[in-house]
């Protein structure tokens, strides 16, 4: 039997799958490519991880838009369970129901049959989880997994190994494709390697300069090259530096569109001082990067 997934049909290579992200305007490199390719040929979870801004998130988002199929993203935070990622039972409305037969019966109420309706998909909430277990195919996001805690991780480990889950009151809800799925990380913590052993791994760098120049031109169709060459090169100068937040492509692509705005076609030091709110985010960072001699020096 095929293990090929309906998902990939038309990508049969890592190029296809380049030019399939290219056509959404994410420009990958080789190694993204080739790891999406095969996290869609072999139907294994993408656990990528790198610094905040490198396009973790946005790989998500192309693939789905490559594909054509809904994104589905569960964000994780620190306390998040099961009950906030998997399913609820919407007890107010199971109330009423249950007051509503009450009225209708007279006294007659069958409790048996009353109870067997109160778990059907009338009153069953579906998060992320769930639902892109029954609304495959998809793309699912598991977004931030590091910020999650130990049991969090195992539940969605369990989940991860066979696409199904039991629900006690319901029954068995298995999906009919394995999701796409992508995890994120910025590596705030370690992921345990029971998790990463279940995936495909990729850890996503900054883009080097002419990737990022590209990126730019094609995220913001009206910059023209030379300024996008200084954005780039002033982020990177920014990023060698021992910041609290270094700056990501989002950053990049804000700052050339407040540049824009501003109606510049080239980076002089006096705007690069006034505009680094769009690409700095810390009072600790402007500081360094205004002491770090020259850095914003354009006109020398």
């Amino acid at each position: 039997m095929s293990t090929e997934s309906p998902r990939i049909s038309g990508m049969n290579s890592p190029e296809d799958v380049s030019a399939a992200l290219r056509g959404t305007g994410y420009l990958p490199d080789e190694g993204i490519a080739t790891a999406a390719f095969l996290a869609g040929r072999m139907r294994r979870p993408l656990l990528c991880e790198g610094e905040p801004g490198t396009g973790k998130t946005a790989l998500a988002h192309a693939l789905s838009a490559a594909h054509g199929v809904e994104l589905i993203r569960l964000q994780c935070h620190e306390g998040i369970d099961a009950s906030q990622a998997l399913y609820e039972w919407d007890f107010p409305r199971q109330l009423l129901h249950l007051r509503t037969l009450e009225a209708a019966a007279d006294g007659g109420l069958d409790a048996e049959a009353a109870e067997a309706s109160l778990y059907t998909s009338r009153f069953l909430l579906a998060r992320p989880l769930l639902r892109a277990l029954r609304e495959t195919p998809c793309v699912l996001l598991v977004d931030e997994i590091d910020r999650a805690d130990d049991e969090f991780e195992a539940f969605l480990l369990e989940i991860l190994s066979d696409y199904t889950v039991t629900i006690p009151e319901f029954g068995v809800v298995a999906a009919a494709e394995p999701p796409l799925v992508v995890l994120t990380s910025n590596r705030t913590r370690e992921i345990h390697d029971a998790l990463k052993r279940r995936c495909l791994y990729h850890w996503l760098e900054h883009p080097d300069p002419e990737r990022e120049v590209s990126i730019l031109r094609s995220r913001v169709p009206e910059l023209d090259r030379r300024l996008a060459e200084q954005v780039a090169g002033a982020v990177r100068r920014m990023r060698s530096l021992e910041l609290l937040k270094p700056p990501g492509v989002a950053e990049s692509i804000d700052w050339a569109s407040a540049l824009l705005a501003l109606g510049r076609t080239e980076l002089d030091t006096e705007t690069a001082a006034r505009t680094l709110g769009a690409v700095l985010k810390y009072r600790e960072d402007a500081q360094r990067v205004h002491a770090a001699g020259g850095l914003l020096d354009f006109e020398s």
